[in-house]
């Protein structure tokens, strides 16, 4: 029998480098952990031959306009202000990832029906590899 989807929390840093929960303003969100390849194929090989390089991480969070304190609106409009990286926790059914990146833009649609939505990207800062944990 499927189990149901998993709860996941999301905790993102404001601006003072303050965690602060906004799972509940966050209507979806995509993330990544791709690694790097250089094909290495010499001409002596009968198929590609590759090198795995570089951990990366880049996440997109979409949700709902919220300005209450400290919440989704109070974390991500500093961005275009603030130079900071942030700490980026998921955690999903006893699984954290966390990471320090940088937010990268605070997009906000209004919609011609009336809701108020927001985007914001997100892009490894440190060099260190992103780690289940």
């Amino acid at each position: 029998m499927p189990k149901e989807a998993p709860v996941m929390t999301i905790i993102i840093d404001d601006h003072g480098t303050s965690a602060r929960t906004i799972s509940n303003d966050i209507t979806d969100l995509d993330f990544a952990t791709p690694r790097g390849v250089q094909e290495v194929t010499g001409v002596d090989k009968t198929a590609i031959e590759r090198l795995l390089l570089l951990a990366d991480f880049s996440a997109t969070y979409n949700g709902v306009f919220n300005d209450a304190s400290n919440l989704s609106h109070a974390v991500f409009s500093t961005i275009p202000s603030t130079s900071i990286a942030r700490t980026c926790s998921h955690a999903a059914s006893g699984q954290t990832l966390a990471v320090e990146a940088f937010l990268t833009d605070y997009i906000m649609r209004r919609a011609s029906t009336g809701e108020l939505t927001w985007s914001v990207p997100a892009v490894l800062q440190n060099g260190t590899a992103p780690t289940w944990s």
